[in-house]
């Protein structure tokens, strides 16, 4: 039954962009403001210390991810946003991936899985609630969502039952992700 509500959801909302299969709608929609969350990092300069990168990023383009669970696919997929990141000037693209619930992983967990990715230039954090942020109204049946966003607006949202992204989902985003920002 969770999928055939999820479905239903997708159908009456009609994101502008969700995975090849069954769609999880999840997370603020096209066109509407991200908005601000603060989380706990586990990787990156700011490690051990409560952040909110959607405050940070202002009017420039943005990558959120929002996990459930870790994988070799999400890894994948951040490994893209590390290096689309890195291919532009420092602070022209932010991305960052936030675990929802302490228990899923903890912040030295997810520090080492980070770096067993090779990320550099995407933190990685904990949201201690795993509903996640309360705005953002995220799926519960979403393993992953991922919101892109410029000048304070969404322009992708991505939502993924787990062990759906695959590598078709990561080419498409990784697709989107180069584009933000571009003229």
């Amino acid at each position: 039954m969770r999928i055939h509500r999820c479905v239903l959801a997708a159908l009456l909302l009609l994101p502008a962009a969700v995975s090849a299969k069954d769609p999880c709608v999840s997370g603020p929609q096209n066109g509407q403001k991200p908005g601000p969350y603060s989380f706990l990092v586990a990787s990156g300069p700011q490690r051990g210390q409560p952040t909110c990168y959607v405050c940070e990023t202002a009017e420039k383009p943005g990558m959120i991810v929002f996990a459930r669970s870790a994988s070799p696919m999400l890894g994948k997929l951040l490994q893209q946003a590390d290096q689309a990141t890195a291919d532009r000037p420092k602070g022209e693209l932010t991305a960052w991936m936030t675990i929802l619930g302490e228990k899923t992983l903890s912040i030295d967990e997810l520090g080492k899985w980070a770096k067993e990715q090779g990320l550099k230039n995407v933190p990685t954090g904990v949201f201690d609630d795993p509903v996640g942020p309360p705005s953002y109204k995220l799926s519960p049946d979403a393993d992953v969502t991922v919101i892109l966003f410029q000048n304070r607006k969404v322009t992708g949202n991505y939502a993924y039952f787990k062990g759906e992204l695959d590598d078709n989902a990561v080419r498409q985003i990784t697709d989107a992700i180069k584009a933000l920002g571009k003229k």
